[in-house]
């Protein structure tokens, strides 16, 4: 299954929230950056949820015939960062994002707050 860029970044950025992913941000990488049309952001607030975030993510697009290029940072489970080509997806613990700050390093790349689901928690 083709998707277009944006439509990609979506979908992970509603799976991501599906699984409790929380702050998720979309950062349009296009014209900036050469490697990927998208980064999505999400934060977790321990290290079994970043994977649960991640492997949702992962069997969820394999699903639809969308495959990840490569993964890094799964087993230590504090940052780990997915390439899906269009959309390379970052799923933080909380207290790594905050260091790693993504959104201030890339702030040229119009980003855009994911409004997911709210449930009441």
């Amino acid at each position: 299954m083709t998707m277009q860029p944006r439509e990609l970044a979506e979908k992970i950025a509603k799976i991501a929230d599906d699984k409790k992913g929380k702050d998720i941000l979309l950062l349009n990488m296009e014209g900036i950056s050469y490697m990927t049309d998208y980064f999505v952001i999400a934060s977790a607030s321990n290290t079994t949820l970043v994977r649960a975030i991640a492997d949702a993510i992962e069997d969820k697009l394999a699903e639809q015939q969308v495959f990840c290029n490569h993964k890094e940072g799964y087993n230590d489970g504090r940052w780990v960062l997915m390439d899906f080509g269009d959309a390379v997806v970052h799923v933080f613990l909380e207290e790594e994002r905050n260091f790693y700050n993504l959104e201030q390093l890339w702030a040229d790349a119009p980003s855009e707050e994911f409004k997911g689901t709210d449930d009441g928690e």
